[in-house]
């Protein structure tokens, strides 16, 4: 099939035309975030407010709604919008800060990402808007009430969309060309009885001035041809634009400077500062507005009845051309068209021929794609402050990321929430990159490649984590997410990109040095980790509430090695498929591995491991300065990662790969009389070999503790810990109780900001690695059965139960016979009516006990996987 946006996705990575240079690259939120927290004390939330953001510049990026820009953020549209009620204009998406939210930071608006190519030729994006006054005191205050053990209050619980008095705000883009971007507003009145409506479609240019010297400051200027208005656009840095709409209202025009006066109490030189048209709409005053003509951001106005039951359009134009009738036939015709090259080519993608599944897909695809940021941070300028403002606090220098000179970002980045997580997590992102792998592979490798960079890696080979805390460890995922995505290709095209291997694998290898270097103190080959990315999930904070300044010497640390070791060893034998010199790199691999898998499986009266033979789980070990060991006996998912980690080499890789082969058979000789469990599984000369870290008997066990639905099987995919801790876990470690119990929604606990959860939903990404992980195994034997669920009276093989586990996560998102999708289960009547029952929300994760939504609601990032799971299945 002829595919019209895969023939631009080639373009653009020919370099034959820059089809990405404008995209969905503006953030929904930059206020609250440490790039603009210039405070004393790191409080990121409390320096820059949300009730600043309309008044004050920021310096290292935008924010706005339903908006886009070009890839370094220098020219910005947002869609903004006022009910005549509210007290300010509806420029942003509004939430609740950390400390604000029961459960931390979280977004109080509607909204949805309906659709989005790769080349960003057609997106789609809804905004619900109440017709009544916003209830953003009443948001704040009913949070405010609430503790960690209640649900939180959400706009849907206001009661403002009861009566359908709302709008719905329809923002669509078409691209004629790459330069050439069509715009239209559509705005659906939901209610029998007509609303007014004031549309402010807004352009804008970040302000770079004030902070630095700009030698041409740009501006945005009125023009007219034949009788019709327009504003030109000159930009040193991005070259010159036409932005053509439809006649408004009103031409507004303002700088986007900070208004010192609201903000600092000082006087302003000026009166046209980034709140102007606030004040000028709210206070119905354009007096002021008449006299200006040009500046930084300009808005046409709209002010628009719309009819009960009825909807009006607005059509805008940003393009390089010249045109003279920019809203011709063809307008409305490139529309339809691109909407139909969209439609083909995600049904290109898809392997499913259920309609409800392939719209499943399609809003995860948008969603992933929607939450591509642009993101800037550059941590030395960011310490030493700019130029042309006052000199940040000395304090800095011994605060957040001050080991980080080196990182410098300045790129379009897969962001996990574009609200709540407006910055990248380096773990996230190798996740996004796997779903990626389905619509446009370069990208997801570009992602990986970008993270592994001078510029973002540490000089001693640490990948940053998030602005949060660059130091943080997040598990290291990045090879694992570089093979799926190999394969990927290799499938789809017959040939596997190897360059990128090599890429990767040579960045990757400095990473591995460091983890072992960092993370394996006793040099035992049992590692530690901290944070690891599992936030809450054990008794105290792994990363800095150790009791007793004891070393806990962890499963999933050690998993995660073993995981990384196994990857970089497949890494470095399909390169040597191609390049012999990356035998050495597998058998260094390879030994490495056995000897890991040998630590963390051994049990001998010298050195006690973590497995525990009586209750048939591996536990997390806390090693006193004393010697003295005491297992951490909690049934988490993390102990069970140990799983994952297993990879089947086949006989015919072996054989064309004879000193790796050779290598293995050393092992096997001088090696397996000290191994007390064959983690070398079963391996024969001539045959496959399947490496595991887990050795058969104890997978079998595991299993049936993974299927169990008492413990870690729930209707929607595995629990992160056992149902069995309804009843705590407890322990006293030196006088001091610590205490662990599962909660299958909202955390009850602080750690992390208390706004992520692993003491018992169900987690998408690592619920795909224990998936891959059956597929993986069944391709070594598909003679093993178990019981699914364990105690059934039928028994599945391997790849039968990755199906059955998949078709569980995947109901998450589907209608039962009622009209009823799991993650909507507190507000299933509002999700029931015509105008909700299609939209989709992709939470962070999803209740271990009805599959309700939990967490943040658009984080698509890694719940985008729902769409790899669709394929995987059928």
């Amino acid at each position: 099939m002829h595919l019209q946006e895969q023939n631009r996705i080639d373009e653009n990575y020919k370099k034959d035309k820059d089809w990405l240079h404008w995209g969905p690259y503006l953030s929904e939120r930059q206020w609250g975030t440490v790039r603009e927290d210039y405070s004393v004390d790191g409080s990121a939330w409390d320096y820059f407010p949300h009730d600043h953001a309309r008044s004050r510049t920021y310096r290292w990026g935008e924010d706005g709604m339903a908006g886009i820009s070009d890839k370094y953020c220098n020219v910005c549209f947002g869609v903004t919008l006022w009910n005549g009620k509210d007290p300010i204009l509806k420029e942003r998406l509004f939430g609740l800060t950390g400390p604000e939210g029961n459960h931390g930071e979280d977004v109080k608006e509607l909204y949805y990402y309906l659709e989005n190519t790769p080349t960003h030729s057609y997106m789609k994006h809804l905004y619900k808007y109440s017709q009544n006054e916003f209830p953003y005191d009443r948001l704040v205050s009913e949070n405010k009430k609430r503790g960690k053990d209640d649900l939180e209050f959400e706009l849907l619980d206001t009661g403002i969309f009861e009566k359908n008095e709302y709008f719905d705000v329809f923002t669509e883009y078409a691209k004629a060309d790459s330069e050439d971007i069509l715009i239209k507003i559509t705005i659906e009145n939901r209610h029998e009885f007509a609303a007014d409506i004031h549309v402010l479609p807004t352009l804008w240019i970040r302000n770079y001035w004030s902070f630095r010297e700009q030698e041409n400051k740009p501006v945005i200027k009125r023009e007219t041809k034949n009788g019709n208005d327009y504003v030109s656009v000159s930009h040193e840095y991005v070259g010159d634009y036409n932005f053509y709409f439809d006649q408004a209202d009103r031409l507004l025009f303002t700088e986007n400077e900070t208004n010192s006066e609201r903000i600092y109490g000082t006087p302003n030189s000026q009166p046209f500062k980034k709140d102007f048209f606030h004040d000028a709409i709210i206070n119905n005053d354009f007096t002021l507005s008449s006299t200006k003509t040009a500046g930084t951001k300009f808005a046409p106005l709209y002010v628009v009845c719309v009819e009960g039951k009825s909807s009006a359009t607005i059509q805008l134009r940003l393009s390089k051309e010249e045109l003279e009738n920019p809203f011709d036939s063809s307008f409305n015709a490139t529309f339809s068209k691109r909407i139909a090259e969209s439609d083909a080519f995600y049904a290109a993608i898809t392997k499913s021929k259920n309609k409800e599944h392939q719209q499943i897909q399609k809003q995860a695809f948008a969603g992933l794609l929607w939450s591509k940021q642009y993101y800037n941070y550059d941590v030395e300028t960011w310490l030493l402050g700019d130029p042309k403002q006052p000199k940040p606090p000395e304090q800095r220098w011994e605060g957040r990321n001050t080991n980080w000179k080196t990182l410098r970002n300045h790129d379009i980045i897969s962001m996990p929430d574009a609200w709540e997580y407006p910055w990248y997590a380096s773990w996230d992102l190798a996740f996004h990159c796997v779903t990626f792998g389905l619509i446009d592979p370069d990208f997801g490798k570009n992602q990986l490649l970008l993270f592994t960079k001078e510029w973002y890696m540490a000089p001693n080979g640490q990948i940053p984590a998030y602005e949060w805390s660059f130091s943080d460890v997040n598990p290291p995922v990045q090879a694992w997410a570089a093979l799926q995505i190999f394969k990927n290709d290799r499938d789809k095209t017959g040939k596997g990109d190897v360059n990128f291997l090599k890429r990767m694998f040579n960045k990757l290898a400095l990473n591995f040095t460091w983890w072992v270097n960092r993370l394996d103190t006793n040099e035992n080959n049992v590692f530690e980790g901290g944070f690891l990315g599992l936030d809450n999930i054990g008794v105290f904070d792994r990363s800095h509430g150790i009791p007793g300044k004891g070393k806990l010497e962890q499963v999933d640390g050690t998993s995660w090695m073993a995981l990384y070791c196994l990857n970089m060893l497949e890494m470095s034998l399909e390169i040597a498929m191609v390049d012999e010199t990356y035998e050495d790199m597998a058998t260094k691999y390879f030994g490495h591995f056995v000897f890991i898998a040998e630590a963390l499986n051994q049990i001998s009266k010298e050195y006690v491991g973590t497995w525990d033979e009586v209750d048939g789980f591996f536990y997390d070990k806390l090693v006193m300065p004393d010697g003295e060991y005491i297992p951490i006996k909690v049934r988490s998912i993390a102990s069970l990662l140990a799983m994952v980690a297993l990879l089947c080499i086949k006989k015919e890789t072996l054989e064309q790969l004879p000193k790796f082969s050779k290598s293995v058979d050393w092992f096997k000789k001088h090696r397996a009389d000290n191994l007390k469990f064959p983690v070398i599984q079963e391996y024969a000369a001539g045959g496959d070999l399947l490496l595991s870290l887990v050795p058969k008997d104890r997978m079998q066990i595991l299993a049936k503790t993974v299927l169990d639905e008492n413990e870690f099987l729930s209707p929607y995919g595995l629990r992160s810990l056992s149902k069995i801790h309804k009843d705590p876990y407890n322990i006293s470690i030196q006088g001091v109780k610590y205490c662990i119990n599962y909660e299958p929604a909202e955390s009850t606990s602080s750690l992390f900001g208390g706004n992520s959860n692993w003491r018992g939903p169900v987690w998408m990404p690592l619920n795909y690695l224990f998936i891959q992980a059956l597929v993986e195994y069944y391709k070594y034997t598909d003679l093993v059965k178990v019981s699914f669920p364990t105690n059934a009276t039928n028994e599945l093989d391997l790849k039968q139960i990755s199906i059955e586990l998949s078709k569980r996560i995947i109901s998450v998102f589907e209608k039962d016979p009622d009209g009823n999708r799991p993650i909507n289960q507190l507000h299933a009547e509002q999700y029931r009516d015509s105008n909700f029952e299609e939209l989709i929300l992709f939470y962070e994760y999803f209740s271990g006990e009805n599959g309700r939504g939990v967490g943040a609601s658009h984080q698509t990032g890694w719940s985008a996987l729902v769409a790899n799971l669709i394929n995987e299945i059928q």
